[in-house]
């Protein structure tokens, strides 16, 4: 099968979507397929193809919102090489920029088209609301519509990574079409205990300063609003055993106002914040945990909970649907409500090592069930499902189509009849 992978983000970028194309293709290959990707390139001016990789780059622009690039056009040349590929589908990332193209193209050349819904955009409207109600309940409403538009009038198939979003389209959006449920797949092969190197390891806690026996949490993540680090920190302040610490990965927006909000509770002893981190480097800062910690209850899936849970540590994590498929609490993890229910279960794991370890090692045989394999199967499915709906839609039209073309028959007769009798 010919497949085209339509997304905003794709590595070098380093976030749950570009992560999930890039798995998504490697697997694909894997099985055999031949996979393209389109995606935005680094400026407004140059459109590139890597034929070894099939990536096309189209021309972009940065968006304002962290690192993203957004694409305002589509050069012909990068029409007229898509439309070389032949594809049997267009597997669509995004509904923006890059997600529209993809929808052109489809309507365009008779292209069956899968969409992939990555982003839970609700959550996100105080990037241009500045938190005015009014303002954001407006955009709400405007995410909403054109969500529903975009899945519903566009594709001929729709994915959704978890529960979570699956419930948003039928409980909140009354979305009524068919919505596969297919979690993102993830090697996890470079988490796993026996490809770390434990000098490694041991070099790294003695960089940043923890004893053998702190009990130290995790969180890897965007340092911004939704990921709810605040909390975090509010839940480290209120903790008065000294050996539990906290390791905040990643960089964002927000970073300094942390860094400051954690100065000011007086936290420097027991929060570090290391900025942003190599992807490469990710599965030693996991091994130096003991268990992974979020608050966020803006996630759809929570590629980074599968990480740590393939390092072989719990998972720590807030009541929320986004994690309920890979987190079953009390066998690989634990769940959270509120700042009182959270230090229970981080002292509980702290003061007992055994279930703490018990939890890490079922942990791993979670986390291998998210298989890039499984994954591209799951989406093959989908696939299928969407040919045979693009089929039928053609046959719907069929009548239509013959409809018009005895109109179109009978015209050219009547003006051949009149000119006879002319």
């Amino acid at each position: 099968m010919k497949i085209g992978i339509f997304t905003d983000s794709y590595p070098p970028r380093i976030n749950g979507v570009a992560t999930s194309a890039e798995t998504l293709k490697k697997a694909l290959e894997k099985l055999g397929h031949t996979v393209y990707v389109v995606t935005v390139g680094t400026d407004d001016k140059n459109y590139e193809y890597d034929e070894k990789n099939k990536i096309l780059l189209v021309p972009g622009f940065k968006a304002g919102i962290y690192d993203y690039n957004v694409a305002p056009v589509y050069p012909a040349k990068a029409v007229k090489k898509i439309k070389s590929w032949n594809l049997d589908v267009i597997h669509s990332q995004t509904e923006m920029s890059v997600g529209i193209f993809a929808r052109f193209l489809a309507k365009q050349y008779g292209i069956p088209l899968v969409h992939t819904y990555h982003t839970m955009y609700k959550d996100y409207t105080y990037y241009v609301s500045k938190n005015l109600k009014y303002f954001d309940m407006g955009l709400k409403k405007a995410v909403a519509y054109f969500s529903k538009f975009y899945c519903d009038n566009t594709a001929n198939a729709f994915i959704v990574p978890t529960v979570k979003i699956y419930k948003l389209f039928r409980e909140e959006y009354h979305y009524d079409k068919d919505i596969y449920i297919v979690p993102t797949g993830i090697d996890v092969t470079p988490f796993l205990d026996k490809n770390i190197d434990k000098k490694k390891v041991d070099k790294l806690r003695k960089e940043l300063g923890y004893k053998k026996n702190d009990f130290l949490l995790i969180f890897a993540g965007r340092m911004a609003q939704e990921k709810n680090i605040e909390f975090l920190l509010s839940v480290m302040n209120k903790e008065k055993n000294k050996r539990i610490k906290l390791l905040i990965v990643g960089y964002g927006p927000d970073l300094e106002k942390y860094e400051k909000l954690a100065h000011e509770l007086d936290l420097d002893k027991k929060v570090k914040f290391t900025g942003r981190v190599e992807w490469i480097k990710m599965p030693y800062y996991y091994h130096l945990a003991d268990a992974s910690i979020t608050a966020s209850k803006t996630e759809t899936q929570g590629l980074t909970v599968i990480e740590s849970m393939a390092s072989g540590i719990p998972a720590l994590c807030i009541e929320d649907d986004a994690f309920k498929t890979m987190v079953v609490d009390g066998l690989n993890g634990m769940f959270f409500n509120d700042e009182s229910s959270c230090l229970h279960v981080i002292e509980d794991l702290a003061n007992n090592k055994l279930k703490c370890e018990s939890m890490g090692r079922q942990a791993v045989v979670s986390a291998k069930k998210f298989s890039p394999e499984d994954f591209a199967k799951s989406v093959l499915e989908v696939y299928d499902a969407a040919i045979i709906n693009y089929n039928k839609t053609k046959t719907k039209d069929l009548p239509s189509l013959i409809v018009d073309l005895i109109k179109e028959k009978r015209k050219k007769k009547n003006e051949k009849d009149d000119s006879a009798k002319q």
